[in-house]
């Protein structure tokens, strides 16, 4: 039985698809396929993949969807669709006739507006959602908890899952007010997190002791059946390699039982994702 990366991308910068990573971002500024990131799973016994949009436009959801067609590593595709637009819904509608498209992922986190999610507009796209059996993943920073919290109550039937765990604080060893909004976050049963992003959050100097508190938190508030591992790679690459965040991860881990580990690296996930676990 093999895991699942439940979050990782691919992007070819000359399609211009993404603005982002700059040449600042020098470990990551050049293009990732399928052909880099197969060594990788196979050396961790990962035989699939949720692949992430990390652009705001459509054209890079159907570039992403173009490689989930052929490749079978990528089991579903989270995509980018402009939510706040009239025709969300039949955008959406016109996505999930590809068999792997299971969510979407505005990006939160680059909006100053902390309660933009919560517009009237988003919300009205939102509930579309579950009716679709899609997903909606929230990449957002601590400021966003209470808000992601409010969608939970709003839209019970939406499955939510946070991306990187909020990105908190581990660089500046914070866990407040991070850990306390997570708790109540955690208290909305359609909400679940990824174990992912964090040795980038922790920096050039991160560990896995550094990492543990915060580790250890999600899965104690969550619960192991709402939380799930993801590489973020290729970002992880600016801190850590692929083979290093993994055995970081299941050292992380190491104190759950066998059938904790089993639903983090791999149960959560198909469940969440609506993919097979086997």
């Amino acid at each position: 039985m093999s895991f699942i990366d439940s979050h990782q991308h691919y992007w070819t910068l000359g399609l211009g698809h993404n603005d982002w990573p700059g040449p600042d971002l020098a470990p990551i500024f050049r293009d990732f396929g399928p052909d880099d990131l197969k060594p990788h799973l196979t050396a961790a016994g990962i035989g699939r993949t949720v692949l992430v949009q990390a652009a705001p436009n459509v054209a890079e959801t159907e570039f992403l969807l173009e490689i989930a067609a052929r490749e079978e590593t990528v089991a579903a595709v989270v995509g980018w669709v402009d939510i706040l637009a009239a025709d969300a819904g039949s955008e959406l509608r016109r996505l999930k006739t590809h068999p792997k498209f299971k969510g979407i992922r505005p990006m939160l986190q680059g909006i100053d507006e902390t309660a933009w999610i919560l517009r009237s507009e988003a919300i009205a796209t939102l509930e579309l959602l579950p009716q679709m059996d899609l997903r909606f993943d929230a990449l957002v920073q601590p400021r966003h908890l209470p808000v992601i919290a409010a969608l939970a109550d709003r839209l019970p039937d939406l499955a939510v899952v946070v991306d990187h765990g909020a990105k908190p604080f581990i660089a500046e060893g914070r866990l407040e007010p991070w850990a306390t909004d997570m708790a109540a976050l955690a208290r909305r049963p359609n909400v679940h997190v990824k174990l992912s992003g964090l040795v980038t959050e922790a920096g050039g100097g991160w560990s896995v002791e550094r990492l543990r508190p915060y580790a250890a938190h999600l899965i104690e508030v969550f619960g192991a059946e709402r939380v799930m591992f993801g590489s973020d790679w290729p970002v992880v690459l600016l801190d850590a390699g692929y083979a290093e965040w993994f055995a970081a991860a299941r050292a992380l881990t190491a104190n759950c039982t066998e059938a904790e580990r089993q639903a983090i690296f791999l149960g959560t996930a198909a469940r969440f994702y609506g993919i097979s676990a086997v």
